[in-house]
Formats: C-alpha cells, sequence, structure tokens
C-alpha cells in the first residue's frame, strides 16, 4: 500500500488561493474593519480644501480672467483693423482717400479737397439736425454755456449750499453721499476730481451727463435737483435722494451669488418694475429733438422710490442720437448686459437698450442673476456672446410665462433690426400684467 503524500494538490490548492491584491484589500474583513474605514473615507470626503489649495484655487481663476481679457483685447484688435479696412475702402470708392491720409498729388485733387470739406462730408454720408451746445463747442465753452444755461432755468447750485453726509455707494469715476440742500434731503454724486485733471474730455462727459439729466421730466426717471459746475473740485450732480436698487431688491446685497439672499418678489410685482423701465425707456427713445439712448442699463442703475416705484438713473454713457443715426464708440456700458454690436465695436442705435432690457426682464423673471449658471467672468461672457450667440438660461416651461419668453427671444435677439421698440413692449407687458391680475 502506497501510503506517500502527494503534494501536488495542495500546490493547485494554494494556486487558486486568493492573492493579496490591492482590490482584495479594499474588502472589509470584519465589521469593525468596515466601519474605521467608512469612517476614514467619510473624513477624506468631508475635508475642508487647506489654506494652500484655495489661493492655487484663486490663482488659477485670476489667470483664467487674464487669458480671457487678453482673447477679448486680440478680438477687438482684428475687428477694429477690419473696420479700419472697410472704412479706408469706403474713402477710396468715394473719392476722398486722399484727403483723410494728405496725398494731394496735383491740383485737381487739391480742388477736390476744397469742395469736399469736413462738413460737406459729415452731411453727405449721415445728415443730422445741429447738434447740442455740448456736443459742437470746445469743451470750456461747452460747461459755460451749460452754466448759463442752469442759472437761468434754476437749477445752478453752489457748493457751499450743499450739506455732505455719509457716502451711500462708492463708483469708478464718482462716489454718491447723502445730503441736504436748502433743507431736503438729496443724493449728489461727486466726480473724482483728479479725472478733471488726468482726462481732458471729462468736462465733456460731464456737461453731457447734467445736459441729459437736465433734459427728462418723466415719473420713472430720476429727477435732477440741480448741479454744481466748478470742476475739478466740485463736478457734482444732485438728485432726488433714493437708496434702494432694483439690485438689491431683486436679489439682496452685496455680490453675485447663486444662492437667494432675500426672498423674491411676486411675479406680478417684478413685472410691474419691468412695465415701469419701459415705459422710461419708451419716453427717452422717443425724445425730441434727439432720442436718449441710455448704454448702460442694469438693475443696479435703477433705483426704487419710497412707493417702490422705478427711477432709471446713471446717464454717465447716455448719448443723444438723430433719427437713423448710428454710434460708433464700442464696449460702452456693462459687458454682463451689452448688445453684442456693441461688444464688436460695430455701429449700433438705441436697439441695443432693448437688448440690455431683454437681459434685464429675464433677470427679473427668474430672480437669477445672467450667467449665474456658468463659471465665466465679464470678459469670457462679452467673448461668448458676440461669437458664439451666448444667453443667459430661460426660466422653465410656464404656460403663464410663455409670452414673456417671447419678449425676452425678440429683445435679445442677435439681429438688431429684429429687436422691438420700447413702445411695443409697452404695450405688450400692459397686456399680461392686466391678464395676471384678471385671474386673482
Amino acid at each position: 500500500m502506497n501510503l506517500s503524500v502527494h503534494p501536488q494538490p495542495a500546490k493547485k490548492q494554494e494556486k487558486n488561493k486568493p492573492k493579496n491584491t490591492p482590490s482584495s484589500f479594499s474588502l472589509c474583513k470584519r465589521l469593525g474593519d468596515c466601519m474605521v474605514m467608512g469612517a476614514t473615507i467619510s473624513y477624506q470626503q468631508q475635508r475642508p480644501p487647506t489654506q494652500l489649495e484655495k489661493q492655487l484655487a484663486e490663482i488659477e481663476a485670476e489667470l483664467q480672467k487674464q487669458r480671457d481679457a487678453r482673447t477679448m483685447y486680440k478680438m477687438k484688435l482684428e475687428r477694429t483693423q477690419d473696420y479700419l479696412r472697410n472704412c479706408l475702402q469706403i474713402a477710396q470708392d468715394n473719392g476722398f482717400l486722399d484727403i483723410i491720409t494728405g496725398n494731394k498729388r496735383d491740383k485737381q485733387q487739391q480742388e477736390s479737397a476744397s469742395l469736399l470739406s469736413p462738413n460737406a462730408i459729415t452731411s453727405s454720408i449721415s445728415p443730422r439736425t445741429p447738434l447740442s451746445s455740448t456736443m459742437q463747442s470746445p469743451l470750456g465753452s461747452s460747461l459755460t454755456a451749460l452754466i448759463d444755461q442752469a442759472m437761468i432755468l434754476g437749477w445752478y447750485i453752489e457748493p457751499r449750499e450743499i450739506e455732505l453726509q455719509d457716502v451711500v455707494a462708492k463708483g469708478t469715476t464718482a462716489d454718491v453721499y447723502r445730503g441736504r440742500w436748502r433743507g431736503t434731503e438729496v443724493a449728489v454724486k461727486c466726480i473724482f476730481p483728479d479725472l478733471f485733471r488726468s482726462n481732458e474730455h471729462m468736462i465733456g462727459f460731464f456737461a453731457q451727463e447734467v445736459e441729459t439729466l437736465s433734459r427728462q421730466r418723466h415719473p420713472f426717471v430720476l429727477q435732477l435737483m440741480g448741479a454744481c459746475l466748478d470742476p475739478p473740485n466740485h463736478g457734482w450732480i444732485v438728485t432726488e435722494f433714493l437708496n434702494t436698487t432694483l439690485k438689491t431688491w431683486l436679489h439682496g446685497p452685496g455680490s453675485r451669488k447663486r444662492e437667494r439672499m432675500v426672498p423674491l418678489p411676486a411675479l406680478e410685482e417684478r413685472l410691474e418694475k419691468a412695465l415701469e423701465i419701459a415705459q422710461a425707456m419708451q419716453y427717452l427713445h422717443e425724445h425730441k429733438p434727439a432720442k436718449v439712448i441710455h448704454r448702460d442699463l442694469k438693475p443696479s442703475n435703477i433705483f426704487l422710490d419710497d412707493d417702490m416705484h422705478v427711477r432709471v438713473a446713471d446717464f454717465g454713457h447716455a448719448r443723444f442720437l438723430n433719427d437713423d443715426e448710428k454710434a460708433l464708440t464700442g464696449e460702452t456700458g456693462t459687458y454682463v448686459y451689452m448688445a453684442p454690436e456693441v461688444i464688436r465695436s460695430g455701429p449700433y442705435d438705441e436697439k441695443s437698450d432693448v437688448y440690455s432690457f431683454g437681459i434685464l426682464l429675464n433677470e427679473l423673471i427668474t430672480g437669477e442673476h445672467p450667467y449665474i449658471e456658468t463659471e465665466y467672468g465679464p470678459s469670457r461672457i462679452a467673448m461668448e456672446v458676440a461669437n458664439k450667440g451666448l444667453r443667459p438660461s430661460l426660466p422653465e416651461k410656464d404656460e403663464r410665462l410663455k409670452e414673456l419668453i417671447e419678449i425676452v427671444e425678440t429683445a435679445w435677439d442677435e439681429d438688431a433690426a429684429i429687436r422691438p421698440s420700447f413702445g411695443t413692449i409697452t404695450y405688450i407687458l400692459r397686456n399680461i400684467l392686466k391678464k395676471l391680475k384678471d385671474v386673482k
């Protein structure tokens, strides 16, 4: 009888024995192991970022902003070059390129140049009514004319009449103070003196803003009380005092956040604000003899009075335009609300305000900051809007919002000609509000 032991099966069994692979280590051998392991994993998931990780994230965000800005500047440069080439081609086609470049090679060209004076060229390209004194006079004389006008009409204010109190808002060009004038609480926008000293055009901008406000008489446009017209130290614009902006009313204080800081006002209240803004803009766009385009329509430039009625404010970027006239001063306003044709430095008119209103109306409907669903900064938003047709997210489908969404989509259409006038928007919003109230 053979009693010898054959080790082969044992080896086979050993061969089939599970190895200590990484996957086998991931399995729990005892309940206690699972508990310890689970606690470790949970701890790692909940571990807050270190200070170094926060700094790296901030640096990466800043680098992305710089990359976006460089791309934006490159795009603007390319578009400006294209525009200049187009202008030169038009000048050549119309026979006055030599006048622009100064290459008058013979007597005939000189005689032609005398016939094509700058005034004749301007009138032949863009017929317009006479401009205001602010636009056609040297900067100093424009301010002098405005002072004369202010004294005659009774809104010239001596600086000593104003009692400045606390600062209620800070901006890039001015601080706004709460103040008192002849016993009345007022807001005083004080332009920084250094701006007048460093920028020779600042007097013209200041005079234009004051003149624009002085012409407006509408319940939903900020009321000018007067102005101190003595720059650089006293370039002050005095208006009625309103402490709440549409931005604060809708989103609460502070910067853009995903989560709501205050309860969302009722839809009817939000649409009432939209209608009043549209009425104010209709008044400005139908202003005679020249319409006023605001060029920086956004919630922080719209105030609310004690009865929660709106005031469209901040006419620092505003401009008068005659019928069929186009503006060419690109990148005027705030990127998030800026029309694509303005971003691209192309010609634009009052329909650029309609685009801004479309963004603002969608913001009122959704209660969300524009583009909050993205991680884009302002420069990246501008590039995406101008090149890829980016727009903020629309509200979820709701039968009550169908007509409102149609207004939004036509207001921010890429083709400015498709965008409705504020007269049309006012009419539609009034009917929508009426239907909303009738349902109650």
